[in-house]
């Protein structure tokens, strides 16, 4: 009995072996347009916040898929945006190479290039310049803000998507670059200029001291993105304006998409000595933590503007300041996006955003679809760049009457010897 027991097991185990070594080869035979989609369903299929997969059959999807004749990138990244579709939840997303490129280049808080912030304006349909960075060639060169620019290496900017335009003007430290520039004051003036790129620092900060009140100097900061040197940054800007007399601050997260969650918790931490920045939970249910562990760079007041503009890792801040009672959040509900995702690259240099956990503010509030309520709201019509902090700015002036108040009540509370919790 235990020999003929042994000789099914074998029989089976060499059936199992046969099949796979002779079907194998002809179900892994993928194009590479296969393979490619392939990479994109395991890494959801590993990852993915939600197990369930939008309730659908994951497995029956990735056959599906596989199953159709792809025939160049085109069709396969079509493949895959229909794919990760079905999953209904915008944030897990294919990035083209170039869109990849340009989220790696704009995170790591650095690039290669001349140094121009460039928008296409939305009536004219031209190339303009927004400003050139401090320092930059461009800047050097002369480039003014709102300059049109015509032509890069010969190309017609009209014929250009802003993302190709910013990837024309990028390349190695050293290298040179054409670029056909009209100036705004004048039209008739056009300019050949033959640019240098060098490597340029992208700050995320702006910073500066509001002496305009006659209560307190004020130090103002405005973030624009979490990037890999925004805490450097931000802690450089808050040790500059305490040598400048700074009294209390405004930090200004107002159109803040968000940017690298560590970047969030490492600048949570520049304001506060103890207590819980952010809890973290995966798929599994695990839920994690991260705190701050002090000493925070100052103690002065603290309002921080927010907007529906302001979301991902601008809310973890917020919400983080908020949470603990170390700031007075001003503006309106913030954005709501209260997933993380991680970045993958793939194979052709493609790369994929994937939402792998959600986030829950120090007071376990789930803010995602809801957003953040400010202690203050204060609506506020959309503004230019050049009319933030001026008397136009509502919510600035709002921020401004809050701390001089706070800063009133804590010079009573030291006469009176009453205690006053900010």
């Amino acid at each position: 009995m235990r020999k003929s027991a042994f000789l099914v097991t074998i029989l089976v185990c060499f059936s199992l072996v046969f099949n796979y070594f002779v079907w194998t080869p002809n179900a892994v035979a993928f194009t590479e347009q296969q393979k490619l989609v392939l990479q994109s369903w395991r890494l959801v299929n590993q990852s993915y916040l939600d197990d369930t997969f939008n309730h659908q059959n994951w497995w029956a999807l990735r056959q599906d898929f596989l199953k159709r004749p792809l025939h160049d990138s085109k069709e396969t990244y079509q493949a895959i945006d229909e794919m990760l579709a079905t999953l209904d939840e915008p944030f897990t997303r294919l990035l083209r190479p170039e869109q990849y490129h340009n989220l790696q280049v704009t995170t790591a808080g650095s690039l290669s290039g001349v140094g121009l912030q460039i928008n296409i304006n939305s009536e004219t349909g031209n190339l303009e310049v927004v400003s050139p960075l401090a320092g930059s060639p461009a800047e050097n060169a002369g480039i003014q803000p709102h300059d049109r620019i015509l032509q890069i290496d010969g190309v017609d900017t009209i014929t250009l998507t802003l993302d190709e335009a910013a990837t024309k003007m990028r390349g190695p430290s050293g290298t040179k670059v054409s670029l056909t520039v009209q100036s705004h004051e004048n039209n008739s003036k056009i300019r050949e200029l033959e640019i240098v790129r060098q490597r340029i620092a992208l700050s995320p900060v702006v910073a500066n001291l509001d002496n305009q009140t006659n209560h307190i100097p004020i130090g103002y900061i405005r973030l624009n993105q979490f990037s890999a040197n925004a805490a450097q940054d931000m802690t450089k800007a808050v040790n500059d304006l305490e040598k400048e007399g700074a009294k209390a601050y405004i930090l200004d997260l107002r159109n803040n998409p968000g940017g690298l969650l560590q970047a969030g918790i490492e600048i949570a931490r520049l304001w506060l000595d103890k207590g819980t920045v952010v809890y973290t939970v995966n798929r599994q249910g695990i839920q994690d933590s991260f705190v701050a562990n002090g000493p925070a760079l100052t103690e002065d007041p603290l309002v921080i503007l927010v907007n529906q503009g302001t979301a991902s890792a601008s809310e973890i801040l917020a919400g983080a300041l908020q949470d603990n009672g170390r700031a007075l959040l001003i503006g309106e509900k913030t954005f709501g996006k209260g997933l993380i995702q991680s970045l993958f690259e793939l194979p052709d240099g493609a790369g994929l955003a994937i939402t792998v956990a959600k986030y829950e503010t120090p007071s376990h509030k789930d803010i995602h679809k809801l957003g953040i309520i400010p202690n203050e709201v204060v609506t506020q019509e959309p503004i230019t760049y050049q009319e933030i902090g001026t008397e136009v700015d509502v919510q600035y002036q709002a921020a401004i009457k809050a701390l001089i108040a706070n800063t009133v009540l804590a010079d009573a509370s030291k006469i009176d010897d009453v205690e006053v919790v900010k």
